[in-house]
């Protein structure tokens, strides 16, 4: 692996004009392509101190061997020249946004003699329109179904358009009057132009003067005692209206938008995009990627826009709505302006319907991303490979089947509390995790803030306990093998069966806290790991470096997601027990409530949010607590809940934080 260093240009050669950099790794591939508005500043950060780079960064640099740049005259041609690259060379670092799912649009080849309306995918044509996209094909195929009634024009294949030709008769389509029938010459190619036109302006969002035309036509049709073509256009409005109706108005002043939101994780983010032409919606489309650098939400925007809008400049709406401003703005609205031929604004919506329409997309993003990581983890040869490659990378002697992970909790050294989860086959086992009080050590009063003690702890409880059970229990022959049961209820015991890993939340010290506490018990054979959340390595036993995972491995993927979930039920713990502790001490005082009446308080309630909600009515209603008694419980409460805000505004006005719990 090169050192930075190695390759490091000297400052005084790096321009200090806007331009556009790649690195290279030692095979020449390109491995990241990025852009400045000044390339020295901007080049001389990745040289930095290794240990001061975000991870990703440090993982890029250390995998590359070279680095070049080309100097540009704007901002606004060094993205043009940042999204060349990155399409040509596909740069394994950079973020790239994949479709979640191919998407249908309504296709309309314009470029024929006779264009013909159809359902399309994939990557558009010279010489088609198209309109969407939509999420499902069968929505295109009623909205065509309807307007067809209005606007007859071909919507045959080549083949079936041929044939007809040749036998001069219609298809089925032109006898019930649902296509002009150009085949047969029932409309020249001029007209059924018109007819493709009116069509295209139709679903472009022009539809006022259509439906008003329509209606002019009805009533002349009627006063002239026409009947028969009064009940035909009369279908025809219906037909227009029923259309209309399917795509609902989201923003009245008939803006043209796209509205973009994302759902963020340390590892992926998922995109979502509604589609609003006319003021209404008229598609939806979806995106998974990687998080490959360290770009916060404005970087990961302006990196979706580039890729959106790189090579549709027909697609970019008059207003694009973003959940935060890309770095460069204005740079960005000069580039996307440029494509479209017109103003083009970019904007954070900060209230009204358009907030509220951001706030859906959101709602889908993170529906999209939950969705995504669940098919992922539900996979079985992807479990599969994922416990053969933490096998091989940690030199296991058999595939961790089961994996318990360990992770402690605590705010200043306040309700510590320890977690336990367990994943069997990749999948977690939630009716055997557990949760762990940490008690002071012997000969201390307090727990205090010390979370290798903590770790050493509650590994010892928890394989102490394996210890006995394991003694207590006798083995049974089954067709799956033996099995540890109670003698008694003849029942498997649970904590009788060893982990085949031991992971815990943290870096060397607490896994040397971990070994050294089954090192006292006697244990030997389960293997034990730490993954460290800054760098995400995994670290062994008395090894001074740790287990470098590829970014892509299943194993890490598997790894961060028993972390992840071993924090957050240890969270969960401790500001449950938080909470309760909170309502303990803010009745302390209340007059006439002793030590019973609040663990009844507390049980009838279960939390300090429920007791804030409730009324005094509601309070007086739990069993031993009286109006009086009950009215005091409240203004208890409601004076704590004032201090709480206060305290929190003070909080947020120095650092933007409340409480920080880890």
């Amino acid at each position: 692996m090169p050192s930075p260093a190695s390759y490091r240009p000297e400052p005084g050669s790096i321009p200090t004009r806007p331009g556009v950099y790649r690195f290279r790794d030692g095979k020449g591939r390109v491995i990241y392509v990025g852009k400045a508005k000044s390339l020295r500043p901007r080049l001389s950060s990745y040289f930095q101190d290794i240990g001061g780079l975000h991870p990703r960064t440090a993982s890029m640099v250390t995998s590359a061997a070279s680095v070049e740049w080309t100097v540009v005259k704007t901002e606004v041609e060094a993205l043009q020249l940042e999204y060349s690259w990155i399409k040509e060379f596909d740069p394994r670092f950079n973020v790239k946004y994949r479709d979640d799912k191919s998407y249908p649009w309504l296709a309309v080849t314009v470029g024929e003699e006779f264009p013909r309306v159809m359902v399309g995918r994939g990557a558009k044509r010279k010489g088609t329109r198209y309109f969407g996209p939509y999420g499902h094909a069968w929505a295109i195929r009623e909205t065509v179904d309807l307007l067809l009634r209005v606007f007859p024009m071909r919507s045959c294949s080549n083949g079936v358009f041929k044939r007809s030709s040749q036998i001069g008769r219609p298809c089925l389509l032109g006898y019930i009057d649902k296509c002009a029938a150009p085949c047969v010459g029932n409309v020249t190619a001029e007209q059924h132009r018109e007819i493709v036109d009116d069509f295209c302006d139709f679903m472009a969002g022009n539809t006022t003067a259509f439906v008003k035309r329509v209606e002019r036509e009805m009533y002349a049709a009627s006063e002239a005692l026409d009947f028969e073509k009064a009940a035909r256009l009369r279908d025809d409005l219906g037909a227009l209206t029923k259309a209309l109706e399917k795509q609902a108005v989201v923003l009245g002043d008939g803006t043209d938008a796209d509205v973009i939101a994302l759902a963020e994780d340390p590892l992926e983010v998922a995109v979502q995009i509604f589609y609003v032409r006319g003021g209404r919606i008229k598609g939806q489309r979806g995106w998974v990627a990687d998080r490959t650098d360290d770009g916060g939400t404005p970087e990961l925007v302006q990196d979706f826009l580039l890729q959106l809008y790189g090579d549709e400049a027909d697609a970019i709406p008059r207003e694009v709505l973003v959940p935060a401003l890309p770095p460069d703005a204005g740079v960005m609205e000069e580039l996307l302006s440029d494509r479209r031929g017109s103003r083009v604004v970019i904007r954070v919506p900060q209230r009204g319907v358009k907030l509220s329409l951001q706030e859906t997309v959101a709602g889908n993003a993170k529906q999209s991303l939950v969705l995504h990581k669940t098919r992922r983890a539900s996979d079985l040869t992807t479990r599969n490979r994922a416990l053969e490659e933490i096998q091989q990378a940690l030199a296991l002697d058999e595939v961790p089947l089961r994996i318990e992970c360990y992770d402690v909790s605590n705010l200043q050294g306040t309700e510590v509390v320890a977690s336990m989860v367990v994943f069997e086959d990749g999948l977690p086992r939630k009716g055997e995790y557990r949760r762990f009080v940490i008690k002071p050590e012997p000969g201390e009063t307090t727990v205090g803030q010390n979370d290798v003690a903590h770790m050493h702890q509650v590994i010892t409880r928890r394989f102490r306990r394996l210890l006995d059970e394991q003694a207590r229990s006798q083995a049974v022959t089954t067709d799956s093998g033996p099995m540890l049961v109670d003698p008694e209820t003849g029942r498997p015991r649970k904590f009788a069966y060893a982990p085949g890993l031991v992971v815990v939340d943290g870096g060397p010290p607490q896994v040397a806290a971990a070994q050294q506490a089954l090192s006292e018990l006697g244990i030997t054979d389960i293997p034990v790991c730490g993954l460290a959340k800054r760098l995400e390595e995994v670290w062994l036993p008395a090894e001074d470096d740790p287990v470098i995972l590829p970014r892509t491995s299943e194993g890490l993927y598997l790894l961060q997601r028993v972390r992840d979930e071993a924090h957050r039920f240890a969270i969960t713990h401790h500001r449950s027990r938080r909470s309760k502790t909170m309502v303990e001490s803010l009745l302390d005082d209340v007059p006439g409530l002793g030590e019973v009446r609040r663990k009844t308080l507390l049980k009838h309630f279960g939390s300090l949010k429920k007791l804030r909600l409730a009324d005094a009515a509601e309070i007086a209603m739990v069993p031993g607590i009286g109006p009086r008694t009950a009215e005091a419980i409240k203004a208890a409460v409601a004076g704590a809940d004032t201090t709480r805000k206060n305290a929190a505004v003070q909080v947020n006005t120095a650092t933007g934080e409340i409480i920080e719990e880890h």
